[in-house]
């Protein structure tokens, strides 16, 4: 169990990716970061991003957390690499709930967008 959520919860792909996180770890010369926590569980995201000329270039994470925040932290960051900045802030939770592919649970919602929080904090 994970945050007292049984694993039939999760989906098999959501476990794959689980287990092979894209875009896990720190990265060198970003120009933008931001930690985000959710105090109710325990997650913790960094986000670190490379930004020039108004696109990312690159983007990490970091931190711990149950499977939802870093799949959501996996898929958030592979999804906006080359994406204008502008473009970035307009996401929101359906665009999050979209990457992931199946409905979250309202108690889980936090978990799932705390990657987006780290990420448009990190571009103020």
């Amino acid at each position: 169990m994970e945050f007292g959520v049984p694993k039939s919860m999760y989906s098999k792909h959501i476990m794959e990716l689980y287990k092979s996180q894209k875009n896990y770890g720190l990265l060198e010369n970003s120009t933008a970061e931001a930690t985000e926590t959710n105090s109710a569980c325990g997650d913790e995201i960094t986000i670190q991003l490379i930004v020039k000329k108004n696109k990312v270039q690159n983007a990490k994470f970091s931190g711990s957390g149950c499977v939802l925040s870093l799949v959501s932290a996996s898929l958030l960051t592979d999804k906006i690499k080359e994406m204008e900045v502008k473009d970035i802030k307009n996401l929101d939770k359906k665009d999050i709930l979209k990457l992931m592919g199946f409905s979250i649970t309202l108690s889980r919602m936090k978990c799932v967008m705390l990657p987006l929080e780290a990420v448009k904090k990190a571009l103020r």
